[in-house]
């Protein structure tokens, strides 16, 4: 069997630094606050909304809920992130996406004051990630799929690493962040020619597709790490991840699963971004 690498111990060691941080704060007597932003009630962003505020409360952050209607405008909203961008007692801004076709979203997170875009939604966090910056904000899920590798010290300088998946959300700002650390980073996608033979001969794969068991045995070499970031569905109502766990799981050295895996430290992430975020906003 594989070495379970399992998110649930990462996010609770970073949890354990973060309340650190956070008395350290309340000690000036500052505390961290997000605004969580949702238009309409879609069940997917009420549970994650949920997870949210119950990690909130256990870790001491403040945490306010702007509902709108589903049927809000565009200056509705406009209105509510202006004021979020201008209040100090608000250090980070979640806005849940999609938004409903009335509201032109690209309009929209351009809005989002950089400083306090947590969920690295604004171009100008996006662009500080392809140019290396250390002070932007980066999107989550591709930086708990570095944290799960750094925390199990999974080698990843001159490390040949194939990422699987090109979004803008996942693919390619992770393929960024492995630059960083002086990875070889190989990004593979739908119109990559016999993907296999790319990813057997990577050390490290990551797979960020979002197809269900898209991945089986045969992509993997037998010492290779492999990261899951896909939260799937399969054909029996199960969640699932990219690779084929049950397939893969004895095959390769070490691998995430689908739950507990880098999804548990996605949550994580975002929450220390509002820490940091305060922090940067009070030195």
């Amino acid at each position: 069997m594989s070495k379970i690498l399992d998110g649930k111990i990462v996010a609770q060691h970073m949890k354990a630094d973060m309340i650190e941080r956070i008395d350290q704060l309340k000690m000036r007597g500052i505390t961290p606050k997000m605004l969580i932003i949702r238009v309409g009630e879609r069940e997917d962003d009420l549970s994650y909304e949920k997870g949210i505020l119950k990690n909130c409360k256990a870790l001491g952050i403040n945490a306010e809920v702007e509902a709108l209607s589903a049927d809000a405008n565009a200056e509705t909203l406009k209105a509510v992130l202006r004021a979020a961008n201008i209040d100090d007692r608000v250090h980070g801004i979640m806005l849940f996406r999609p938004l409903p076709p009335q509201i032109n979203q690209e309009e929209i997170i351009k809005l989002i004051h950089p400083g306090k875009d947590i969920d690295c939604m604004s171009p100008d966090n996006l662009v500080h990630v392809f140019e290396g910056g250390s002070k932007s904000f980066v999107p989550c899920t591709a930086q708990a799929a570095v944290e799960v590798l750094k925390f199990y010290e999974v080698p990843i300088q001159g490390a040949k690493v194939a990422v699987v998946g090109r979004s803008l959300v996942v693919g390619k700002p992770l393929a960024m962040l492995l630059l960083d650390e002086h990875a070889t980073v190989q990004i593979c996608h739908s119109k990559t020619k016999d993907m296999a033979t790319v990813t057997s001969n990577a050390d490290v794969v990551i797979a960020a597709v979002g197809k269900a068991k898209f991945m089986d045995a045969g992509y993997f070499r037998k010492d290779a790490v492999v990261i899951d970031v896909g939260i799937n569905v399969d054909e029996l109502g199960r969640i699932c991840g990219d690779v084929d766990f049950e397939a893969v799981a004895d095959h390769v050295q070490a691998i995430t699963p689908a739950v507990g895996g880098v999804g548990a430290v996605t949550t994580t992430v975002l929450l220390n971004n509002v820490v940091l975020a305060c922090e940067r906003m009070n030195p």
